[in-house]
């Protein structure tokens, strides 16, 4: 019988085990230290109807909305670049929109260093932000337009304590707008009384405040954030805050100025008002005419000391503000909203 050699078998090699997140850590929003431009810029308030600047000077923004940063990020067009094509377009003011689909999958921790880089590229170009929770749909239902819209009330009131807590103390991030578009859509979404709605509001005013006190909070109302009338009987009960009004052309027939009046307007005479989007699409020659709506709309706004925001700079995403991104080549919508941004502002009306 023939020996068999015996091999020496050595002991398998444990494979390492993931690092295990205690329960203990990363309780809280994210911190990432202080900004040292969270000062640059003056502090945005409220003063009776109008937004003013620490003297109580009014502030009459005039804006544009980007697309959303992971969006832009995806494409490679997310740099400073951007921000300087904005300044340059005649922008004081610029929307921030993140979806919540977004938010979720990138992570609020790296979404969180996108905002960071917005904020400081605005900071360096004397331009405020506004931050926008982008979603359309009824929050209070939990039924939403599209996908990337869908969140639900926990998601939302964990965004702004996450937001406020970090962007707390930066002039640069002057506004917070709550939702973006809250609709019922004829009651495709489910029901919501406005006094439901304004209490939502009132929670996540509340979230804010206890993490920032300084931002202005913004709320929008229903038929996506074009009808402020019940503000006549039943305003949200908050102090130092802003109303959000999205005046398409088309959601009311011509004549527009009546019914703009009508719908929203009125609210300006206590309120400040900011026309977080306005937008069309125009062929050459059609958008410089002044009896068509950008040049209406914006007349109207300003004569009411209502600031406005154009959307969108991105030419994909439309009303489409740009052709192309390389060298920011402008649409027609673009090119009127540049003028009307470089424009002295239409004297206030007197009632």
């Amino acid at each position: 019988m023939l020996a068999v050699a015996s091999l020496a078998m050595a002991d398998p090699v444990a494979a390492p085990k993931p690092a295990k997140k205690s329960v203990w850590e990363g309780n809280g929003p994210p911190h990432f230290g202080v900004n040292p431009k969270a000062s640059l810029l003056q502090r945005i308030s409220v003063r009776g109807n109008r937004f003013v600047d620490p003297a109580g000077k009014p502030v009459l923004f005039r804006g544009l909305s980007i697309a959303d940063p992971d969006k832009i990020d995806e494409e490679g067009r997310w740099n400073p670049g951007l921000f300087a094509a904005i300044k340059d377009f005649g922008a004081n003011l610029v929307r921030i929109p993140v979806h919540p689909a977004a938010w979720r999958a990138r992570g609020k921790e790296d979404y969180l260093k996108l905002l960071d880089q917005a904020v400081d590229w605005s900071t360096d170009q004397g331009m405020h932000v506004i931050i926008d929770w982008h979603s359309i749909g009824n929050l209070g239902s939990g039924m939403f337009q599209d996908p990337s819209y869908n969140t639900d009330k926990k998601e939302t009131l964990d965004f702004w304590r996450t937001i406020a807590a970090h962007f707390h103390g930066n002039h640069t991030v002057a506004f917070y707008e709550l939702f973006n578009e809250p609709t019922l859509f004829n009651g495709k979404l489910g029901v919501m009384s406005w006094t439901q709605w304004k209490e939502l509001n009132e929670e996540m005013i509340t979230v804010v405040r206890a993490w920032d006190g300084e931002a202005v909070p913004l709320v929008a109302g229903f038929d996506w954030a074009y009808d402020l009338t019940p503000l006549r009987n039943e305003p949200v009960r908050a102090e130092g805050i802003g109303y959000v009004v999205h005046p398409y052309p088309f959601k009311r027939q011509q004549p527009w100025e009546p019914r703009w009046e009508e719908d929203f307007a009125f609210a300006a005479g206590n309120y400040p008002l900011i026309a977080t989007e306005i937008g069309f699409d125009a062929k050459p020659g059609e958008a410089d005419d002044p009896d068509r709506y950008g040049a209406r709309i914006t007349t109207f706004l300003e004569e009411r000391g209502i600031s406005w925001m154009a959307w969108v700079f991105d030419p994909k995403w439309g009303p489409a503000m740009l052709k192309s991104f390389d060298g920011y080549e402008r649409s027609a919508s673009g090119e009127l909203f540049s003028r009307a941004m470089h424009r002295p502002a239409a004297p206030l009306i007197s009632k």
